[in-house]
């Protein structure tokens, strides 16, 4: 709300500036006003909210302050464009996990919902929200609720249901005084809030050492970029992060240029992948046929006077071994 605010009363001091009053100014003037911010280094995704807050003032005004024209009807959002997720590293995760000092119950509470939140993707309202009937631990499913109150199943595996295990049986059961239903809890006994969790994700953040600003949401795209460029299907991930429209989460693909770069190479027939297995094979090609060549080159070759006649084959063979005795033959 406080951006809202902020937006508003720029909007007033350009106003007050040229002397115009709200009620007066046209779809013309708007737009000027919103050039005149991106002109001075407003990002889009900023014009557009400042947009969406004055929109939002001016129905306001036409039902509670009888103002007859709203210029913001025909003005359509600056483009934004793609705001492309950022991803940690594995090795930024693996830091991240190791953060919390799982020797204290608050640690261990961290360290399950870190891990949790990394095997499953979940948005941060959801984990919050999560309760204690919302885990099967020898499944490793989750039920979760997530946007517009639609439920769905998520996996986690094997490192997370260690964690989550230990947090239930050992560091939950001091902090939970007032016996509430929620699953991650704070330190007086209440459900664990948005607001704390984001505090905490900063704090091991810096801890693990990841100099940029972290959220839990960064987690969310870690865990789907990852998936993706360990292989996963779209569809599924689709699934396991609620997504309503497939389009959402296709974005990964656009973060994922590994992930891309093995699918191409493995299935476009002139990709270089292909092009050296190909050539590889040839050069292999090539050196079986050098080989056998070469053994064939070194095998006696027959005399030029052709096979020795029958009875010089007799003559020499008598030589060596007599006539065999009863049969007048050679022994053979």
């Amino acid at each position: 709300m406080s951006a809202y605010r902020s937006d508003l009363d720029a909007f007033g001091r350009h106003l007050g500036g040229r002397g115009l009053e709200a009620s007066r100014i046209d779809r013309r003037e708007l737009s000027r006003y919103l050039s005149g911010l991106r002109a001075k280094g407003i990002s889009a995704r900023s014009a557009a909210r400042a947009l969406s807050a004055l929109r939002g003032f001016y129905a306001f005004a036409a039902a509670h302050l009888g103002f007859d024209r709203d210029p913001t009807a025909d003005v359509s959002n600056p483009k934004a464009g793609l705001a492309l997720p950022k991803a940690l590293a594995e090795s930024e995760v693996e830091a991240l996990l190791r953060a919390p000092d799982a020797a204290t119950p608050l640690g261990l509470r961290d360290r399950a919902m870190l891990e949790l939140l990394y095997a499953s993707g979940l948005r941060v309202s959801e984990i919050v929200g999560l309760g204690r009937d919302a885990v099967d631990l020898e499944a490793g499913i989750l039920r979760v609720t997530g946007k517009g109150g639609k439920e769905r199943l998520v996996p986690f595996g094997k490192s997370a249901a260690a964690w989550l295990a230990r947090y239930i049986e050992v560091a939950r059961p001091p902090l939970d005084g007032k016996r509430s239903p929620h699953l991650f809890l704070s330190s007086r006994g209440a459900a664990m809030t948005r607001q704390r969790f984001w505090q905490l994700i900063e704090r091991y953040g810096r801890a693990a050492g990841i100099r940029r600003r972290l959220t839990p949401h960064a987690i969310r795209h870690s865990f789907a970029t990852h998936l993706l460029e360990h292989g996963a299907d779209l569809r599924a991930l689709q699934m396991m992060l609620g997504h309503a429209d497939i389009s959402t989460t296709q974005i990964y693909t656009r973060v994922s240029p590994s992930r891309l770069q093995r699918v191409y190479d493995e299935f476009h027939p002139r990709s270089r992948r292909r092009g050296a297995q190909e050539e590889s094979r040839r050069r292999g090609a090539q050196e079986e046929s050098r080989r056998q060549g070469a053994l064939a080159e070194s095998r006696p070759k027959a005399s030029s006077d052709g096979p020795p006649r029958a009875g010089a084959a007799r003559k020499g063979a008598d030589r060596h071994t007599g006539p065999t005795p009863g049969r007048g033959k050679i022994s053979r």
